[in-house]
């Protein structure tokens, strides 16, 4: 299931976080993913964290817990890779202190999780915040001049100007990515599996001219391929990742994905377009090697997404979901994604709640207002454990 650690009732690590694995063992679930635990910026964006590598003070149960002098030393010296950097950014020894809190916190989280049979899923934003801790730290392994985005597609007619640096990977290539190796090594010492986000961008990026006021004068530039994870590989053995493959997919993309065994992302939500019958969205065509989504945290809840569709494109789901009897259509959804043939099948807290649009995470291209929902305190009770359960078991997919 998908929940960031902000949407849980107090917004934190803590009881509240223990009661949803409480609640995600009894129903069936064995997968939980949040996003990244970075820094946010003001906007409250998790893809613009302060730190590839820091985690969140806001996120601490306890943020004034006593810290021992073993304790910050061994940690020290297990980061002294990116925390330096952190703590010369981030205004001192108390930022050491909170990644040593978070560290023991989300380590004893992780443990309690294990038992329960519920495995951590995380995010690896691909890009990093401008001005942030890690281009202040290696300014060399950033571009000038240019910035992230994406090309204009269904979300944005303007594309997305993501505003983010761009890296100078013939110079991380020269240092054997050492960066990029650093990177997946701290996430897989925090999560069983993690989601690189815009996979494409190791393929071709899209470079747009720093000051360009949207990003339709952008263009495609080559990526590394996959010499970072093959340099990854070497150093830390099997890499645990997902790739989220969604957006501007070419067959370059798809090769990489493939050659590295890695698998990919669906979207049930785009799976209804009357005039693509061969699209990878479509549940006929779902691969074993997949992770199937009801949606993302960039697409709008299953209720709001229902409410607001297309007359030919309803048919379609009405028409794929026929052989359920549920009564709410998001439910006949969830249903539907759990039959798929994919691996895994992940829905979120939202619909599982049947929450409308006001309960979306996120809208791509919005500047302000995205990121901020929470769940209602005891709002995942026995009956939706009971009817989840239901549908995992129905779907063949209990362990």
């Amino acid at each position: 299931m998908q929940l960031h650690l902000t949407s849980l009732p107090e917004g934190r690590l803590g009881d509240g976080a223990y009661r949803f694995v409480d609640w995600l063992h009894e129903a069936g679930q064995t997968w939980w993913q949040v996003l990244p635990l970075g820094p946010p910026d003001r906007a409250r964006s998790p893809y613009k964290a302060r730190s590839a590598f820091a985690a969140w003070r806001g996120l601490l149960a306890d943020p004034g817990a006593a810290v021992s002098a073993e304790d910050e030393a061994a940690f020290r010296e297990r980061e002294a890779f990116w925390l330096p950097g952190w703590e010369a950014f981030a205004g001192g020894r108390r930022a050491v202190l909170d990644q040593v809190r978070f560290d023991r916190e989300w380590s004893a989280l992780r443990a309690y999780a294990r038992e329960a049979g519920v495995r951590l899923v995380g995010d690896v934003p691909i890009y990093v915040a401008p001005g942030g801790a890690d281009q202040q730290t290696w300014p060399a392994l950033f571009q000038r001049g240019a910035q992230a985005g994406v090309p204009p597609d269904a979300y944005s007619e303007k594309g997305q100007l993501w505003g983010n640096p761009l890296y100078d990977w013939p110079r991380l290539r020269r240092s054997g990515y050492r960066w990029w190796v650093q990177r997946l090594r701290r996430t897989f010492a925090l999560f069983d599996l993690a989601r690189v986000d815009h996979f494409r961008g190791f393929v071709a990026y899209w470079s747009v001219p720093a000051g360009a006021p949207d990003a339709r004068s952008g263009r495609w530039r080559r990526g590394p391929g996959r010499a970072v994870f093959d340099a990854a590989a070497r150093s830390l053995g099997a890499l645990p990742l997902v790739a989220e493959d969604l957006g501007v997919i070419t067959p370059a993309v798809r090769r990489l994905r493939d050659a590295l065994e890695l698998p990919g992302i669906v979207v049930l939500q785009f799976g209804f377009d009357p005039s693509d019958p061969h699209g990878p969205h479509r549940l006929e065509n779902h691969p074993r090697r997949a992770l199937v989504y009801t949606g993302t945290h960039d697409n709008d809840t299953l209720r709001g997404w229902w409410e607001t569709l297309p007359t030919a494109r309803r048919a379609e789901a009405e028409a794929a979901c026929a052989r359920f009897d549920d009564r709410e259509p998001w439910w006949r959804l969830i249903r539907l994604a759990a039959s798929s043939p994919a691996q895994v099948a992940m829905v979120q807290a939202q619909d599982v709640l049947g929450l409308g649009s006001e309960a979306r995470m996120n809208v791509p291209g919005r500047a302000t207002g995205s990121w901020r929902w929470r769940m209602a305190p005891g709002a995942l009770g026995r009956e939706q454990a009971r009817r989840l359960r239901a549908v995992s078991e129905e779907a063949g997919r209990l362990p």
